[in-house]
């Protein structure tokens, strides 16, 4: 496989092993260098692509496991969520004030989920994965991601009932 092939195999997955790489790291720097080492990694197993059933999945649980080991290894310390895809064409300011401190608050509560909750909610509600290639990304039955899910989901709307009750945390 050529270089121009192997780039048209990962270009439309390349963008969702950056966002994963980002919400598991601390800055976008570190979900750089993740992405680079990944499709490196990638590019010297190109050969081999024939027997994977899914290349993207394949990157998919790469990805996880590298930074995984990253966050093990204490080279990044935090985790957090940016996001810089969120634009309102025609926003009035208080619904924009209120939408960014809204997101704030999901990014927060989701930050303070177990590890394997976050994986699972930014790959279905954000990358918008089948359960099925979750259960081969993250390595689990989907059963227990669908209970997984349920319960990240729960968290976070219980938290976010909480502040719109009280207005604090």
């Amino acid at each position: 496989m050529d270089q121009i092939e192997f780039l048209q195999l990962i270009a439309p997955f390349k963008d969702k092993v950056f966002r994963l790489a980002k919400r598991l790291l601390i800055s976008t720097e570190e979900a750089e260098d993740a992405t680079q080492e990944i499709l490196g990694k990638l590019w010297n197993k190109n050969e081999n692509f024939h027997t994977l059933n899914s290349v993207e999945a394949f990157a998919m649980t790469m990805t996880r496991n590298y930074c995984l080991d990253q966050l093990k290894s204490k080279r990044a310390g935090n985790i957090k969520i940016d996001h810089d895809n969120y634009t309102d064409q025609s926003p009035q300011l208080d619904k924009m004030l209120e939408d960014e401190d809204s997101i704030s608050w999901v990014e927060r509560i989701i930050n303070q989920l177990p590890e394997q909750q976050k994986i699972i909610i930014q790959l279905r509600d954000i990358e918008q994965y089948e359960f099925d290639e979750i259960a081969k990304i993250v390595e689990m039955n989907e059963t227990a991601i669908r209970v997984a899910l349920s319960r990240a989901r729960k968290t976070v709307r219980e938290n976010m009932t909480k502040i719109h009750s009280y207005g604090i945390e």
